[in-house]
């Protein structure tokens, strides 16, 4: 996509399309129109993903998509800008107030799933940076984009997580992907796995442990 002269819009579309991240000089309000415009870019980035899971039940929740966007694009801005932001920073980085449902989840992901990289750098940078406490907050409501990274999910009852079909899928394969062994070890997640490499678990992750898991 080209640059639309919008420092967040630019900042999304790049780091969507090129792995890349622009940071700019300041913080800048993000206007009404360039929300509608990522509005408009997240339904139709959502309905390309979609295509790699083929359901009909899930669609883009634009809201979400939008407020996952400014949640990212703050973290970038403020990974260097930081004069004068403390107090700031719940209205740069709002939490997501309600639960969310997998529709909300992977909406969210078209943007979180590049959190995880600029946490890391916050938390080398200064571990006691209150910013990194509120992002790990928000991946661990929005964990499928936190897969790969430390977050504490001990609460969570995996059964009832993974219950959809669909989301267990994807939730399984980017598991594999991230080679995320704290999640792939837990004895659920880790049954779950080996059903689906079958004869081939070598071949997908071979040093994986195989946990027993009591049942």
């Amino acid at each position: 996509m080209m640059q639309t002269g919008s420092p967040f819009l630019d900042t999304i579309f790049l780091l969507r399309n090129s792995g890349c991240i622009t940071i700019f000089s300041n913080l800048q309000e993000i206007s009404k129109k360039e929300e509608q415009e990522a509005k408009d870019y997240f339904e139709t980035e959502f309905e390309k993903e979609r295509l790699e899971f083929l359901s009909a039940d899930l669609h883009c929740q634009k809201e979400t998509a939008v407020w996952a966007a400014k949640v990212l694009y703050h973290s970038a801005q403020l990974y260097l800008i930081r004069e004068n932001t403390a107090k700031d920073l719940d209205k740069l980085i709002p939490r997501w107030k309600t639960p969310p449902d997998i529709s909300s989840v992977l909406s969210a992901d078209m943007s979180l799933r590049f959190l995880p990289q600029i946490v890391s750098l916050l938390n080398i940078a200064d571990p006691q940076d209150p910013l990194v406490k509120i992002l790990e907050s928000i991946l661990t409501q929005f964990h499928y984009s936190g897969i790969g990274y430390h977050l504490n999910l001990e609460k969570i009852n995996w059964e009832k997580e993974l219950k959809d079909k669909t989301y267990r899928k994807l939730y399984l394969e980017r598991i594999v992907e991230k080679k995320a062994y704290e999640l792939a070890e837990i004895p659920y997640i880790n049954k779950l796995l080996m059903a689906e490499f079958g004869l081939h678990k070598d071949t997908y992750w071979k040093d994986l442990k195989i946990i027993e898991h009591g049942d």
